[in-house]
């Protein structure tokens, strides 16, 4: 089957490409023709405030792409510049070519936070997007729940997987200074000062971004390491006594999965993402206090913890995906 996946995140990290990818490679070893249109194909432009995200701008050539690969299902992942020249394609006058959609970030929310768009603007425009998409993607059931509730229609939850080579409990090691450990991209919209501003523990904060720099100011005796990859990402979760997810607004949270891939238990708050990874005491705790979940995190079998992960791969993920493709009728 030849699939297009049209994307405005490849080349960063976070949850949105990692997920991406991970699908792209599962679906390629299932021997199927996979091709993205992705930012690096294009000129682009920095985001204001997000220099690393890139907007492209000479989008006319997505047409040209989509027409050239004639594709069997196109998938359209994100609502920037190419997801809405995507979109703009399929459904042009005169042509009506089947798609789906996925959602994955609250950008109503940041928008409001960021520029004082109101969030009942930003959701008309998200609807917009999506409204001519056989199938909408979400990440977690009881995001579905919140999107219906706001409007949204023909919505399938598309969950997420680790991979459990990389990620696992045999990277743990004799520990003699334990720490907490949160790991994120660095920006005002993860809610990280709730993390920093925690007494007690030691704490390490693997990421980088844009808030990284007022996080250092503000906050001289957290451990700031950058971002790590791989097997040594793996082994700070797997050293962690705990891990700390302190956002309120993502809508998954991929580095759950693989703190819990590697037995560490995680403390959150009782909100969307963490509400559909976290079982109470079984491999984290969520209270509206991030001191209490973590304290109830330290005695929580770690074993128990990577158990809670088996069920998430990349190869149940890219099922999901690929079962609610919409094949294209072509004439």
């Amino acid at each position: 089957m030849k699939i297009l996946l049209v994307t405005d995140t490849w080349d960063n990290v976070n949850g949105v490409a990692t997920t991406l990818k991970n699908t792209v490679n599962v679906l390629k070893s299932w021997k199927h023709d996979v091709f993205v249109i992705e930012p690096s194909q294009f000129k682009t432009i920095g985001a204001p405030g997000y220099n690393e995200v890139k907007l492209s701008w000479n989008i006319w050539k997505v047409g040209r792409i989509i027409s050239q690969f004639n594709p069997d299902a196109i998938h359209i992942a994100t609502e920037g510049p190419l997801g809405l020249a995507a979109r703009w394609y399929c459904k042009v006058k005169r042509r009506s070519i089947s798609h789906n959609t996925s959602y994955h970030t609250k950008f109503p929310e940041y928008f409001n936070q960021y520029f004082y768009i109101p969030v009942s603007i930003g959701y008309f425009i998200i609807r917009w997007f999506h409204k001519f998409s056989t199938k909408v993607l979400v990440t977690t059931e009881s995001m579905r729940k919140e999107l219906s509730s706001k409007g949204f229609e023909k919505l399938e939850v598309w969950s997420r997987g680790v991979d459990h080579d990389i990620f696992n409990p045999m990277r743990r090691t004799s520990n003699s200074n334990p720490y907490i450990l949160c790991v994120s991209r660095v920006s005002q919209e993860k809610n990280l000062d709730k993390f920093c501003e925690i007494k007690g523990y030691r704490k390490i904060l693997v990421g980088d971004g844009p808030y990284l720099n007022d996080l250092k100011k503000k906050y001289p005796d957290v451990e700031y390491v950058g971002y790590k990859y791989g097997k040594e990402l793996a082994e700070y979760y797997a050293n962690a006594e705990c891990f700390v997810f302190p956002s309120v607004t993502d809508t998954f949270g991929i580095v759950m999965l693989e703190s819990i891939s590697c037995g560490t238990p995680i403390a959150a708050y009782p909100v969307t993402g963490p509400i559909d990874v976290i079982q109470q005491l079984v491999n984290g705790y969520m209270d509206h206090d991030l001191t209490y979940a973590i304290k109830d995190c330290m005695n929580i079998d770690r074993d128990l913890v990577h158990s809670s992960s088996k069920k998430y791969t990349w190869e149940n993920c890219t099922e999901t995906f690929f079962n609610n493709l919409t094949r294209i009728h072509h004439e």
